[in-house]
């Protein structure tokens, strides 16, 4: 489980009936939403299709800061400022750095998403009235293949994502209660093993 959490490994488990190719007005649509956000702050449940399952919450401000809180049994920080990310074993008290390069899923985060179809392309894409599913893969993708994008229609949200990690694992992270663009504490994407230490949480959705 800790060595999946550690690639981000997040995204979605769902079927559709109806596939067709993406046409301009859908990548479109896709890239305004994703760059119209400046904040985004979710309850999440992360499951492997191994049948690992963890809960916890996460905090986003581009460009490129992040924070995942992972509850017991993982027990994972994962902490990143914009310059680098923190991942914090609270069980093993282990800190590791790792680049935004490394992790191409991350890319997410920055101020400008573009699907151009060089350094980011759409490799499948279907819709039905109640949901949009986006494929896409990174050109320097590394070990990491494509990631999939899923999106509630009305009104237009993300909903869920998902990546297949080197050991063909599908890993799946859906968001709930979710908060567009409000004002974020700045500490949340600072890292501090003294706060990390303190009781784990344990996350569960609003009813």
């Amino acid at each position: 489980m800790k060595h999946i959490i550690k690639l981000l490994v997040l995204f979605c488990l769902i079927s559709f009936n109806a596939h067709a190719g993406a046409g301009k007005e859908d990548i479109k649509k896709v890239e305004d939403y994703l760059n119209s956000i400046k904040t985004m702050s979710a309850h999440f449940i992360q499951i492997a299709s191994n049948g690992e399952k963890v809960e916890g919450q996460l905090y986003v401000e581009k460009p490129n800061k992040i924070r995942m809180e992972y509850g017991a049994p993982s027990n994972i920080l994962i902490v990143g400022n914009g310059d680098y990310i923190v991942y914090y074993d609270k069980e093993l008290e282990q800190i590791t750095n790792i680049d935004y390069e490394d992790i191409p899923a991350a890319l997410i985060l920055a101020n400008t998403v573009k699907i151009d179809g060089k350094e980011l392309k759409v490799t499948d894409f279907a819709k039905d009235p109640g949901m949009t599913k986006m494929v896409l893969q990174y050109a320097k993708a590394g070990d990491l293949g494509p990631f999939t994008l899923v999106f509630s229609n009305n009104p237009f949200t993300l909903k869920q994502w998902k990546v297949i990690t080197p050991q063909s694992l599908e890993v799946s992270l859906s968001l709930y209660d979710t908060v567009i663009d409000s004002k974020l504490d700045q500490n949340l994407f600072k890292f501090s093993k003294k706060e990390s230490q303190k009781k784990d949480k344990k996350y569960k959705k609003k009813k």
